[in-house]
This record gives C-alpha cells, sequence and structure tokens, in this order.
C-alpha cells in the first residue's frame, strides 16, 4: 500500500472538521453564542452608523424629508407643517398630529431647534 503525505491527511481532517462545525452550527438554535457574537458584532457597527444622521427639524424640514420619518406619509407631514412653530417635539403628540404609537417610533429622529431671530428691525 501507499503511504499517504502527511499535507493531505491534514487536509482531509480539516475539512471533515469544518464539515462538521458546519453541520453542527445549522442545526443549533439561532441564538447559539458562535453565531450570535458574529452577528452581534456586525450588526453594533452598522447600528452606530445609523445614529450619526443628524435628526429632522420639525420647524424646518421639508415635506420630503418629514414623509422619510417612520409612520409619516402625506396627511401627516401635512398636518406636521400646518402645525407649526413648535417648542418641542412632543407636541406632535399634545396637538394630537400624531398616535402616541407613532411618537414613540418618531421622537427619537425629530428635533426642535430653537427659533432663529430676523436681523433686520
Amino acid at each position: 500500500m501507499k503511504r499517504i503525505p502527511a499535507v493531505l491527511v491534514a487536509v482531509v481532517a480539516f475539512a471533515f472538521a469544518a464539515t462538521m462545525a458546519f453541520a453542527a452550527d445549522t442545526t443549533a438554535p439561532a441564538t447559539a453564542p458562535a453565531k450570535t457574537t458574529t452577528t452581534t458584532t456586525h450588526h453594533s457597527s452598522s447600528s452606530k452608523s445609523h445614529t450619526t444622521h443628524p435628526k429632522t427639524d420639525l420647524n424646518t424640514a421639508s415635506k420630503e424629508d418629514l414623509m422619510k420619518l417612520p409612520g409619516v406619509d402625506d396627511a401627516i407631514a401635512d398636518k406636521i407643517i400646518a402645525g407649526r412653530p413648535y417648542k418641542s417635539h412632543s407636541e406632535l403628540e399634545s396637538k394630537n398630529i400624531v398616535t402616541k404609537e407613532q411618537y414613540g417610533k418618531l421622537s427619537a429622529k425629530v428635533t426642535v431647534a430653537p427659533a432663529q431671530k430676523s436681523a433686520a428691525k
């Protein structure tokens, strides 16, 4: 019989181990520690980039910008514009422009900048 080179034995052993690890990983629940760690690391880095987006100013945003917010359609965008000026973003709920549930989705994404004073007198 011929001798099998040690490199070939190592490659076959590695392939077998990788196949077994893959099979074990696909049968494990989605919350398996190895899988969660990799996924969580990826999502946490991408979620950081989402938090750096500037907030939408309710007093100056265009209708198109308002409609990019979650749950804001054409009618709600019109109501937001009609209710200007706002002193606080919580006025969206207190003025009955959005529901409490809609406000929960919006509150972290909107802001109200202080009113600009006019230079001309």
